[in-house]
């Protein structure tokens, strides 16, 4: 089995004390940072080149959007898998049991393969409603439903995926998941230049549908590159057999508890997207570049997330609550000035980052009108980030799940709605998103210290 590069073992192979210090929190979000930027490059990559196309690109901008949108809600509910098995592992790793839940990873990617590909056949046939819903019309609409189409077939690849990415996480390594992240995204720019633009005398631009395949095919290689790597690197087999592991419950109830609270998560991002679509293309089109940079950072501060998921589970697992406490004041601090790097290199590459997207003066004039509060929120995304990393390594996805239902309930819809009534458009679609991150973090905050300080004050 795969043993962390930062810990040493005893004479009876068992793992030492862990380390918390900041070199060896880099050695896990480092690679975690890059395998997590590399995930929304595939939306990104397509955005930009699809935002220079010489025919209807806005449309094309704004299609890729509306999908993205709905094809990340289905992602993020169903991939919610990632941190169940991460979170189960790395307690079994901390207790030093990890032989006794080595047939759960198979079971898990069953069942959420199996549903999976419910979801394609149920969504497949409908994705003409679906669109609708958020606003898409004429030629966005029709750009939308083809580019969904192909799109949805990577699905089942990219939950698969993302389930043996939190068996790594679990086993305390970041490092192949980087690897195979960083393959899939190079691999996905090389094919949206060579199929959205064509090869002269070879075959035609596929344009918008070149895009859509291209991260299809990128999905697959990491599907394929993933199951090399656990095969391969691990002790932890891929076989489904039976009788269902005791954790399976444990799984399933930590499944429930995250699609609920993803659910909540991706209302706020259908009213946000329903409502730049409403407002007109070169908002849409604006929206989509300024929340698929949002993502970018996002994914960037989740490495250190992803540090406090994987070290939370095993810290937890071993009962060290001293080192909890200490690991989550170090994340703080650090995904803090993660976050604030991340507002200041948006902040001096304001211009050229959006005419890398579009080359449309009315998208160009939209997205710098509110590019601004994308990067002021980014300090609050790092705290709410670096929190439910540490709270789904805890397992407490029931905690998770009630503050974003609360957040998106009680201060995301209502700001949304109020500031559109006052037509602050994308101004109050990013008001919105800013508040809601801070309900989000500041309540998991006080109540990680108010459970685990008194255990470091008792000793």
């Amino acid at each position: 089995a795969i043993k962390p590069p930062y810990e040493k073992q005893d004479a009876e192979n068992r793992p030492l004390k862990t380390n918390i210090s900041l070199k060896q929190i880099n050695t896990l979000a480092t690679p975690a940072i890059i395998a997590g930027i590399s995930e929304p490059i595939l939306s990104l990559t397509d955005a930009a080149i699809v935002g220079h196309m010489p025919i209807h690109a806005t449309e094309s901008l704004a299609a890729v959007g509306v999908v993205t949108a709905f094809l990340s809600m289905l992602i993020w509910v169903l991939g919610q898998s990632r941190s169940a098995i991460s979170s189960i592992i790395s307690q079994y790793v901390g207790a030093n049991k990890l032989e006794e839940v080595k047939n759960l990873p198979a079971q898990a990617i069953a069942i959420i393969l199996g549903i999976s590909l419910v979801v394609c056949g149920l969504t497949y046939p409908f994705s003409t409603a679906i669109f609708k819903l958020y606003n898409a019309s004429g030629l966005l609409l029709d750009y939308s439903v083809s580019y969904y189409k192909i799109r949805i077939i990577g699905l089942p690849f990219t939950l698969y995926t993302f389930a043996v990415f939190g068996v790594f996480r679990g086993l305390q390594n970041t490092y192949y998941p980087m690897l195979i992240a960083i393959t899939g995204a190079l691999v996905n720019i090389v094919l949206d230049f060579v199929l959205v633009y064509g090869i002269k005398d070879l075959f035609l631009p596929l344009n918008l549908k070149g895009a859509a395949i291209a991260s299809v095919l990128s999905q697959l290689l990491m599907a394929v590159l993933a199951t090399h790597f656990i095969l391969k690197k691990t002790e932890i087999p891929l076989r489904f057999s039976r009788p269902f592991n005791k954790e399976i419950p444990q799984f399933l109830n930590m499944i429930g508890h995250l699609i609920i609270r993803t659910l909540a998560l991706n209302t706020a991002l259908y009213f946000a997207t329903r409502y730049a679509t409403g407002y007109g293309n070169e908002y849409i089109a604006a929206y989509t570049i300024s929340i698929n940079l949002w993502f970018f950072a996002a994914f960037a501060v989740d490495g250190y997330a992803s540090a406090g998921n994987i070290l939370s589970g095993k810290l937890f697992g071993a009962k060290n609550y001293h080192l909890l406490v200490q690991l989550s004041n170090r994340l703080i601090k650090y995904a803090l000035i993660v976050g604030v790097v991340m507002g200041c290199i948006g902040a001096l590459l304001y211009k050229p980052i959006g005419s890398t997207f579009t080359n449309d003066p009315m998208v160009l004039e939209t997205f710098y009108d509110v590019f601004w509060i994308v990067l002021l929120m980014q300090p609050f995304c790092a705290l709410a980030f670096v929190f439910d990393g540490i709270f789904k390594g805890l397992g407490k996805m029931k905690d998770l799940r009630n503050v974003l239902l609360l957040a998106t309930l009680f201060v995301f819809l209502p700001v949304l709605f109020i500031t559109d009534y006052y037509g602050w458009k994308l101004h109050g679609v990013f008001t919105a998103f800013t508040l809601w991150m801070i309900a989000r973090g500041i309540p998991l905050v006080i109540k990680f210290r108010k459970q685990f300080l008194p255990h470091v004050q008792n000793h």
